[in-house]
């Protein structure tokens, strides 16, 4: 099928591909960068955003928002499809240049059937070179990281375990899975709340003997904000669930006596010491995109994550762990029948008839 062109003061140049290849794919992708004028050694690194249909425009917003600060090549992949019978492997592309993604050039692939278990065989060839590679996960990820191969080529992976159906069982797992370059968005969350509380104790010469976390029970930035406390302080905090989902205050107890309280009010936080007149500082919530921008800021291991991440679960040694993943195979329709997972396919079946005629 010829591929539909439109272009468009606002969008660019949006190329759509309907029941392509990934060779069709790249060679669309070259012409486009060329009319277009773009040159690869502008972009700062390639980022593979995993999501679900329904997320893709949410995704395309939060890139536009980063892609200010961190010029990308965006690969969005979607799958669909993956294990139902009957389905035929197919591939849907859109490649964007300009327009609404800013400083940034798309590739948005849609695969169904067998095709999307092997998306890394369409996505390898469309890495920009010589630039670093993350890949975001917006949507429940991968119980393992190995599992996605996505995962595996990048240096950096970012998750968001509020996408999950019980976040902080979903959190430990990002503990018992972690490898340096792992982050989650639950982390990237507290970056204001870290820096309030740092920023409290600029003039407090007292130690901290406790503390309280009052959010709700299912919140994992508290989790990872009593896994940093611990981290740094020595201490272990008191998780306090409140009636709603939000991070609502910090209190600490002093050796001398003394205490510090930081509570949400709105978009401020009010930072209270007893025999100090109150301070209000903006504590303003941020869009996807700003936070999205700020885990791609740094493209080494994430230390301070690290130590929260295992001082919240008691999990040690995470920062010493390799940091390159080698994948793990695995089918999901294997997975739903086991007895077929003991047989061996008819491909290896034939490789091995072949290797044992070679041998006799």
């Amino acid at each position: 099928m010829a591929p539909a062109v439109r272009t468009t003061p606002r969008e660019g140049t949006v190329l759509t591909l309907w029941d392509t290849t990934g060779t069709e794919v790249v060679h669309k992708l070259s012409a486009e960068r060329r009319s277009a004028g773009g040159v690869t050694s502008g972009l700062a690194l390639t980022l593979i955003a995993v999501a679900d249909e329904p997320n893709v425009r949410a995704v395309e917003d939060a890139v536009t928002i980063a892609a200010a600060e961190h010029p990308c090549r965006l690969l969005v992949v979607t799958r669909a499809l993956m294990n139902t019978p009957g389905v035929p492997d197919r591939l849907d592309a859109e490649i964007v240049v300009g327009g609404r993604l800013g400083p940034c050039e798309a590739v948005l692939m849609r695969m169904q059937g067998r095709l999307a278990l092997h998306a890394e065989s369409v996505v390898m060839p469309l890495l920009a070179p010589d630039v670093p590679v993350v890949t975001w996960w917006h949507g429940a990820p991968p119980e393992r990281i190995a599992y996605d191969p996505l995962g595996v080529v990048a240096e950096r992976r970012v998750t968001d375990v509020t996408h999950c159906p019980d976040p902080i069982a979903a959190l430990r797992q990002r503990a018992e899975d972690y490898a340096p370059g792992d982050t989650d968005l639950a982390w990237t969350r507290i970056t204001p709340w870290r820096s309030l509380i740092a920023g409290a104790f600029d003039t407090i010469s007292a130690n901290v003997v406790g503390a309280t976390i009052t959010a709700g029970p299912a919140d994992p930035r508290a989790k990872l904000l009593a896994g940093w406390l611990t981290a740094r302080l020595g201490i272990t905090p008191r998780l306090q669930p409140n009636g709603s989902d939000e991070l609502e205050a910090v209190s600490f107890s002093l050796d001398d006596g003394g205490s510090l309280n930081l509570s949400r009010k709105g978009n401020t936080a009010v930072l209270h010491r007893p025999g100090y007149e109150d301070r209000v500082m903006p504590l303003v919530g941020r869009r996807l995109g700003e936070e999205l921008a700020e885990e791609l800021r740094r493209l080494d291991a994430d230390q301070p994550y690290a130590a929260a991440l295992a001082a919240a679960y008691g999990i040690e040694g995470l920062a010493a762990r390799p940091r390159n993943r080698i994948h793990i195979w695995q089918d999901p329709d294997l997975a739903e029948r086991p007895e077929a997972a003991s047989r061996p396919s008819p491909a290896a079946t034939a490789a091995a008839g072949t290797v044992s005629g070679a041998t006799e």
